[in-house]
């Protein structure tokens, strides 16, 4: 029976899905296009000779049109592999802008973001200016620059979508953190205050002079608590076990807990923002 994944392990995980792909009469490039992949990667992780992510699975079931519960036992197989590493040189040699529109992909399905950011504005959160400065310590070309800029402001229409509960925590420095000019900074914060007061935004802001029971490691994602994102320096990994995967939800709430939210977050962050409009007016 097509969709069975009884006795199906990873290394078939490939000729399964080819099997429901042949079964439900869709072309590859038409599957391809959808779950945001090339056709030569799908025809490769249909053959085994590339093993798919999770992301992969995921994007190639819902191109299928398959049930949830055939997608909920499908990932189950290719969540046994734990933890995936993608070194940053191969996100770069495939498209920086493509990596923007597979992660749009993903936030078009989710229900639940949570996201702790200790050192820079979330990407969901950035202004034109921001993005650019970010982006610009990548030593990317001019055309990939733009390309990648415009796929992440079309990735914030997630922002508007009210199905969607989106919920941020970030820690003080990020406010400080001078990424752009200090007119640029108070634009970006900005930005800030204004999303915060949609209905399915969630923004709070750990301060400094809160005490804390945590440390700030890096920054992570968490999607449906099903799935976490981690950047490093070279590489991003995602966490599919369960057990790890409420780690980091736990640490999450702890950061939640002792942030600020509301108006005593927004009048923090505004606070912050008249610093900088004061150091523009005398600069």
């Amino acid at each position: 029976m097509v969709g069975e994944t009884r006795g199906v392990n990873r290394g078939e995980l490939g000729a399964a899905l080819r099997a429901l792909r042949l079964a439900s009469g869709k072309e590859a490039k038409t599957v391809a296009r959808s779950a945001v992949m090339s056709t030569s990667k799908l025809s490769k992780i249909e053959t085994g000779k590339v093993a798919p992510s999770v992301v992969d699975v995921e994007s190639i079931l819902v191109a299928l049109g398959v049930s949830e519960e055939v997608k909920v036992k499908y990932l189950e197989v290719v969540r046994a592999e734990t933890t995936e590493t993608t070194a940053w040189r191969l996100v770069r040699r495939l498209g920086v802008h493509k990596a923007q529109q597979q992660t749009r992909a993903l936030e078009s399905r989710m229900k639940l973001l949570q996201l702790f950011q200790p050192a820079l504005v979330p990407g969901l959160l950035q202004t034109p200016e921001y993005i650019r400065a970010v982006l610009t310590r990548h030593d990317l070309s001019e055309e990939t620059l733009t390309r990648t800029t415009t796929a992440r402001l079309e990735r914030q229409q997630v922002l508007y979508d009210d199905a969607k509960s989106l919920r941020f925590v970030v820690t003080e420095n990020v406010l400080r953190w001078r990424i752009v000019s200090p007119s640029r900074m108070a634009e970006q914060l900005d930005r800030l205050i204004s999303v915060s007061r949609l209905p399915n935004i969630d923004l709070r802001v750990v301060p400094f002079s809160m005490a804390q029971r945590d440390i700030a490691n890096h920054a992570f994602v968490i999607r449906d608590k099903r799935t976490v994102t981690v950047e490093t320096i070279h590489a991003e990994l995602v966490v599919t076990d369960p057990r790890d995967v409420s780690q980091y939800v736990d640490k999450f709430e702890r950061f939640a807990s002792t942030a600020l939210c509301g108006d005593g977050m927004r009048r923090m962050i505004e606070d912050v923002r008249n610093d900088f409009l004061r150091e523009q007016e005398i600069g």
